[in-house]
């Protein structure tokens, strides 16, 4: 499992011409499975995406489709962890 915090480099009007495009991004891996949560922080300087991609390098692989990061608009700092506890709605998501 994954944590990638996005810390935007633009200022938030670049960043909301490109919400669109990384929203339909994100609905792609969500419809994969892969993406488990996301959303923007609060204030708007950034966001955070939860994913349970195979492993690290499937996922840089991903997020270099991001529109995000193809036009420069973010950089992504990515923490991988092993959940020792979660709500049991998530059991079936975490051990698969």
């Amino acid at each position: 499992m994954f944590a990638v915090i996005l810390k935007y480099k633009k200022p938030i009007e670049d960043v909301e011409r490109h919400t669109a495009a990384h929203r339909a991004f994100l609905d792609e891996y969500y419809a994969k499975g892969i993406l488990i949560m996301s959303g923007r922080q609060t204030p708007p300087t950034g966001g955070v995406v939860i994913a349970n991609a195979e492993s690290r390098a499937q996922l840089d692989e991903i997020l270099a489709q991001d529109p995000f990061a193809i036009e420069g608009i973010a950089d992504y700092e990515v923490y991988e962890f092993v959940p020792t506890k979660f709500q049991p709605a998530l059991k079936a998501l975490i051990e698969a």
